[in-house]
């Protein structure tokens, strides 16, 4: 791509027109490391975890606070800006979005409490939700031929797969040879070259500034989506005022719906789920993630506290996911043509759930070539599915509209993020707590901060030492190996219901991939 090719591009942009030649291609590229750095961010924190708990002594909850602020406070969020995106310019959002998110990971690498890193975390997520749904939509504008767009929707698939698992091995490279705020401070040189290129390359899309947004409908969306998130998750980790966010979300998304079907020019178009492939594509995005991330956290956790890996020991054993879920997204919109929607979709689940279920029978042994295959399986098979759910999903609306669609996969996708690892984790805790037996030599008071988390166990083993403390970190790895399978289950359960609802519920007229929209 020649400087003057990327010029003519640019300018072809701003004048509203679409991008074509291969104007458009620069364009994913810069689109797909937008979204390599964010979705990297999502889970960085997972290998880093012992050494963040080291440093900073968060309690139990403001370790999950740390982990899945990011995602809860994106989600609800994204509906807002994908549609001022669809208003008032997508490009300004993303410029502003860098912006944000570089000021937040500063403030995030040199936190000195865990409140503090919180709150550098939700800057991080304000930051995320500002660039995210700009790239699905702008993909969605500048590639009007369906099969480009299902080649571009799979190579953005692979780049999602690829950040979201190669985020651990960064984070254990990161921390193994400077400090866990390391994994913050990376995306500081790297925002500084990303913001002078997109000003230069990304198109302006079509504003709307004509049409009212109706801002009460923005907040309803943003207190609703937060407050039943924020139920679920309280609700699952026993606190009795969860139940009362969860009813006030739920009451809070009921007026935002009876709202938008009133409106002339509604902030969502709540037509879209009546379109069935639209629903379950969503559907899915949002139950594989719940699904997947919660668990992904657990597993990077188990590689190092109960079978020993250091930080990138643990991320190279995770490499063979990451591979297979860039082939994964890479293959899907082949796939997608060859076999359709259905069983391109369903086909992901079920080979992800077939994946996870022969990690039931592990224990605190090795298993290192099934774990490879296993984990193979679950990226690749995650994969395939997303990109099919999402081609449907952002096919099934028009241009000018492709910033809310895009919002309301993304919102699924860090809704079930956040949500899985708050409810998962929460299961995982659940069943860990009460089967950490006593330990002789082990006081009271420790074994209670020991039944916190597996972290904390192996905290407190190395305080007692001696043979009592070798036998409490044996007795926590047993114990949040049962954790872990109960999580397991959970997962297998939800992918294997969610690939029978798409096999029983898509219509055979969306397996049609053939030809321009």
């Amino acid at each position: 791509m020649t400087t003057t090719g990327i010029a003519a591009g640019a300018r072809r942009a701003a004048t509203g027109t679409r991008v074509s030649g291969t104007g458009r291609w620069s364009v994913l590229v810069l689109l797909c490391l937008s979204l390599l750095l964010i979705t990297v961010d999502a889970t960085v924190l997972h290998i880093a975890v012992p050494a963040l708990t080291a440093a900073l002594d968060p309690s139990s909850v403001e370790l999950l606070w740390i982990i899945d602020v990011y995602s809860l406070v994106v989600a609800p969020l994204l509906l807002t800006f994908g549609t001022l995106g669809d208003r008032y310019g997508r490009k300004r959002l993303v410029l502003a979005g860098y912006l944000v998110f570089g000021a937040a990971s500063a403030c995030a690498a040199f936190a000195p409490t865990a409140p503090a890193l919180i709150a550098a975390r939700m800057l991080l997520g304000l930051g995320g939700a500002m660039i995210m749904p700009a790239t699905l939509s702008i993909i969605r504008q500048v590639f009007t031929d369906r099969r480009e767009r299902a080649i571009a929707l799979g190579v953005w698939s692979a780049v999602a797969a690829a950040g979201a698992a190669a985020g651990p091995m960064i984070g254990g490279l990161l921390v193994e040879h400077f400090w866990w705020g390391a994994v913050f401070l990376i995306n500081v040189p790297i925002l500084l070259g990303l913001l002078p290129a997109a000003a230069r390359i990304l198109p302006e899309s079509r504003t709307r500034s004509g049409q009212p947004w109706d801002a009460l409908s923005a907040l309803l969306s943003v207190l609703g989506i937060l407050a039943l998130a924020l139920g679920l998750k309280e609700t699952g980790a026993g606190h009795p005022w969860g139940a009362a966010a969860f009813l006030c979300g739920a009451g809070l998304l009921a007026w935002f719906v009876r709202r938008q079907r009133r409106l002339a020019v509604p902030l969502l178009d709540l037509a879209l789920f009546r379109r069935r492939s639209f629903s379950i594509g969503v559907a899915a995005v949002l139950l594989t993630v719940f699904s997947l991330v919660g668990l992904q956290l657990m597993l990077a956790q188990y590689l190092q506290l109960v079978l020993g890996d250091s930080p990138v020991a643990a991320a190279v054993r995770m490499l063979p996911l990451m591979a297979a879920a860039v082939a994964g997204g890479l293959a899907g919109a082949h796939l997608l043509r060859l076999f359709g929607l259905r069983a391109t979709m369903g086909g992901g689940l079920a080979l992800t759930a077939l994946s996870l279920a022969p990690t039931l029978t592990w224990g605190t042994e090795e298993h290192p070539v099934a774990l490879a295959v296993c984990f193979v399986g679950i990226g690749f098979g995650l994969q395939a599915a997303l990109l099919a759910a999402s081609d449907t999903i952002m096919s099934a609306v028009p241009e000018e509209h492709a910033g809310g669609a895009a919002a309301t996969e993304e919102t699924a996708y860090e809704l079930g993020a956040g949500l899985g690892v708050a409810v998962l984790g929460t299961v995982t805790t659940a069943v860990y707590a009460p089967a950490l037996p006593p330990v002789a030599g082990v006081p009271a008071g420790m074994m209670t901060q020991a039944r916190q988390s597996l972290a904390a166990a192996a905290d407190v083993a190395h305080q007692v030492g001696g043979a009592a403390g070798a036998a409490l970190l044996q007795q926590a790895r047993a114990a949040f190996v049962s954790g872990l399978h109960a999580t397991i289950v959970v997962s297998v359960l939800l992918l294997g219901a969610t690939a029978a609802a798409v096999a029983l519920l898509v219509p055979r007229g969306s397996d049609d991939r053939t030809g321009p929209d």
